[in-house]
């Protein structure tokens, strides 16, 4: 197996909401692993069989995974700017596509898309569940 990196998000609770809505985004490959789908034996936890314990968003770029948060004492918010996923996509109308799915899905502009002062085409959105996505696109 080779070296990889991946994003990796933990909600409260609505990750297989997340993940699903991002698979209609951005297409790839979607698993969701439930906990009620595996063997619980010897868990530190009894968690509920409806909450994800792993999921993964394969898309030809990279990979998104997560999991729902167990933590009922979980204060990490999860909207804001101190993190975001950033999307390169090849051209500035494939990044208006999917800019434009995260908006009809509930989501808010951050940062219109447009041309930034170093030449490239950048903006922002949180999507419905308060992750903010980057995107970004050479002059094209």
């Amino acid at each position: 197996m080779t070296s990889s990196l991946a994003t990796y998000i933990a909600l409260p609770g609505t990750t297989a909401e997340a993940m699903e809505h991002w698979h209609e985004v951005f297409g790839g490959e979607l698993e969701i692993l439930r906990y009620g789908d595996m063997e619980l034996e010897g868990m530190p936890f009894t968690p509920d069989p409806k909450a994800v314990a792993h999921s993964t968003l394969t898309l030809p770029g990279g990979v998104i995974a997560g999991g729902d948060a167990m933590d009922d004492e979980n204060d990490y918010p999860v909207t804001g700017t101190a993190y975001s996923l950033l999307y390169t996509t090849a051209t500035a109308d494939e990044a208006r596509g999917f800019i434009h799915k995260l908006l009809d899905g509930g989501g808010s502009v951050g940062m219109p898309f447009e041309k930034a002062p170093w030449g490239d085409w950048y903006g922002q959105v949180f999507d419905r569940f308060g992750v903010m996505w980057a995107f970004s696109c050479e002059n094209d």
